[in-house]
């Protein structure tokens, strides 16, 4: 990463910079698996640092971080910014309890991407029973209980959409509350299935989805 540029050249400053969990690969083999070259990434972290003391980005977090991943962030010797964020996928099918329960503990919000999961493998959760009988209930799409779902865990969530009508949907969550019984029977629903692995840097050290959270 270059150096953080001189206040003349600024531009506003961005809300906030991931880093996400990465593995090294060799230029031009983007197929390629990736090798298994140990990286911390605390030299990256430190770099984020100073883009937020030179005033560039207002906050920094992690992306796919493992809870070990993140502890070693949030114990490096002279820490000056800490994790704003870790984003995760989650929705009911990978609830990542644990890990956000440890991020929270550790003051670092959670952003759920694929909150609304996927068709990935003939998997699609507003195909799935549960969730359409809590729609319905709530006189809601199945999006929006999924939507609410997350917001009711202290989970950030933001749907990826294109079509403006879905869009205005997904706002449209704040009048409504699940019940617990509707929270409970939510969480029941996982799986521990991950839509989005990486598998090119599956053999790696440092792959985030080795260890349990």
């Amino acid at each position: 990463m270059s150096k953080a540029e001189s206040p003349a050249r600024r531009e506003p400053a961005a809300e906030a910079y991931l880093q996400a969990a990465r593995q090294p690969q060799k230029q031009g083999r983007s197929r390629a698996k990736i090798p298994k070259i140990p990286v911390l990434g605390l030299g990256t972290w430190k770099a984020m640092e100073d883009l937020v003391t030179a005033g560039l980005v207002k906050a920094i977090g992690v992306s796919n971080f493992n809870h070990e991943q993140l502890e070693r962030i949030l114990t490096k010797p002279n820490l000056r910014v800490r994790p704003l964020t870790n984003q995760i996928e989650c929705h009911p099918y990978l609830t990542q309890r644990n890990l956000i329960s440890f991020c929270q503990s550790r003051d670092v919000s959670v952003i759920a991407y694929q909150p609304l999961g996927g068709s990935s493998g003939g998997v699609d959760l507003m195909d799935n029973p549960v969730i359409q009988t809590i729609a319905r209930k709530h006189h809601k799409s199945p999006a929006q209980i999924l939507i609410r779902f997350q917001i009711q865990r202290n989970v950030i969530v933001v749907p990826k959409s294109v079509n403006p009508k879905r869009i205005l949907e997904n706002i449209q969550v704040f009048d409504f509350e699940l019940t617990e019984q509707d929270m409970n029977d939510l969480l029941r629903l996982n799986r521990n299935l991950r839509l989005t692995m990486f598998p090119t840097a599956e053999n790696h050290k440092d792959y985030p989805f080795h260890i349990e959270f």
